[in-house]
């Protein structure tokens, strides 16, 4: 079996988090248990590109348990948690490449290496899997039933590759899922974002003014979780509907240009190149803390920092301080990269217990489909989500009403009114 992780006898530890995380997928593990006994992914070949994370060794070990033969590489170079890869590795005998700051060489070669085990299934996390196949493995294209998409950013890349006729494979975009993004992206990102600042830097939020460059489900969840510990909460939006709803929420909303001098905290989570760039380091407090929770490290210009500055320092291990030319400080942290998994651990395991079980769920109906899906971006079915939903509600022990036969007729029917 081959494998590239940092140490296999931190697969003890590994599995100790792993089990803890299981303990809040209840669904997953409901998923995990139907899957040994009737192996829906019998002959699949599933290749994962994902933030390797407890939650994610769960999602591995119920698509090994469902009979698929499973591989899982690193979707960023600091979200690797290198006990649960050993855990993977040495308890569960999954291939995993992923090093916890590994380089972008390495990164790429560890792509290479889950894509070399010849998927009938990928599943990505920012879309690297599938551009990575289109771009260097297209021999692989014939034999791929689809790929799965957990993240927006993967799904604004793939929707452009379809537009441009670019996409030669069926992709479910995950993300869009309802037990998806209005859960994992809103309370998933909000809470973790603002786990992983604290965990870096020791800030206090009360009473400070908190820069949200953003208000998709991700910006809604982070600005809800500020105010809440008593930040004076500022969003920064392009989308006039966007920016309409955060005003209607109780938000301060302006250009990033005004809220460049005030904010004392700055957190991007757009999926965009350049939101935060050389003018707004100018405007900006000595002091003012810069991070982002979008996938990809491109939404702070952290080249236009470095050129800025005239010395940098490591104050605090998830923290870098560029001292620009006047002396002015400006803090960055995680790189630039997801604070919520380079400063902490992402999101709780309680909502990526849902985000989970629509992977898993999704792998399964690929392998039952009759005919391989048309080249394209699809939403997850709608059976899918709501089979999610119960599973989650009887777990928490919820129950919800249902509709009687008369109820239900008269949703159905046009001719009774007033």
């Amino acid at each position: 079996m081959g494998h590239d992780i940092a140490n296999k006898e931190l697969a003890a530890k590994g599995r100790d988090r792993t089990e803890w995380a299981a303990q809040s997928m209840p669904v997953l593990r409901s998923i995990t248990e139907r899957f040994g006994r009737e192996k829906p992914l019998d002959g699949v070949v599933a290749a994962g590109c994902l933030h390797v994370t407890t939650e994610t060794a769960n999602l591995m070990i119920a698509l090994a348990a469902g009979g698929a033969k499973a591989s899982l590489c690193a979707s960023n170079p600091l979200s690797t948690q290198d006990d649960v890869a050993a855990h993977l590795v040495v308890d569960h005998n999954i291939p995993v490449y992923a090093v916890r700051g590994e380089d972008n060489d390495r990164y790429y070669d560890h792509i290479r290496a889950v894509l070399d085990t010849g998927p009938s299934i990928t599943l990505d996390d920012g879309a690297d899997l599938v551009s990575t196949v289109h771009r260097e493995k297209q021999a692989l294209i014939p034999g791929l039933l689809g790929s799965l998409e957990e993240t927006t950013t993967g799904v604004i890349r793939l929707r452009a590759m379809e537009k441009d006729g670019e996409l030669k494979v069926p992709v479910m975009a995950i993300n869009d899922a309802d037990t998806k993004h209005m859960f994992d992206n809103r309370y998933g990102t909000g809470q973790s974002t603002i786990d992983g600042i604290i965990r870096a830097t020791n800030f206090l939020l009360a009473g400070s003014t908190f820069v949200v460059a953003g208000y998709g489900w991700c910006g809604r969840g982070l600005a809800q979780r500020a105010r809440g510990l008593g930040a004076n909460v500022v969003v920064t939006e392009v989308d006039p509907l966007k920016g309409l709803e955060a005003v209607m929420d109780g938000f301060r909303v302006m250009p990033m240009d005004e809220a460049a001098p005030l904010g004392d905290l700055f957190v991007t989570l757009t999926g965009d190149i350049r939101v935060i760039t050389g003018r707004h380091f100018e405007a900006m407090k000595d002091g003012a803390i810069v991070a982002n929770s979008g996938h990809f490290d491109v939404e702070i210009d952290k080249e236009k920092l470095k050129e800025m500055a005239s010395e940098v320092r490591a104050p605090r291990a998830s923290v870098e301080t560029y001292v620009l030319k006047g002396g002015k400080r400006i803090n960055l942290l995680g790189q630039g990269r997801l604070i919520n998994l380079s400063a902490a651990e992402g999101h709780p395991a309680a909502v990526m217990d849902m985000s989970f079980a629509n992977q898993a769920l999704a792998c399964e109906y690929l392998a039952k489909l009759d005919e391989r899906l048309a080249p394209g971006v699809y939403g997850v079915p709608p059976e899918i989500d709501t089979a999610v939903s119960k599973l989650k509600l009887e777990a928490m022990g919820i129950k919800i009403d249902t509709l009687t036969a008369e109820q239900e007729k008269y949703l159905a029917s046009w001719k009774l009114g007033t």
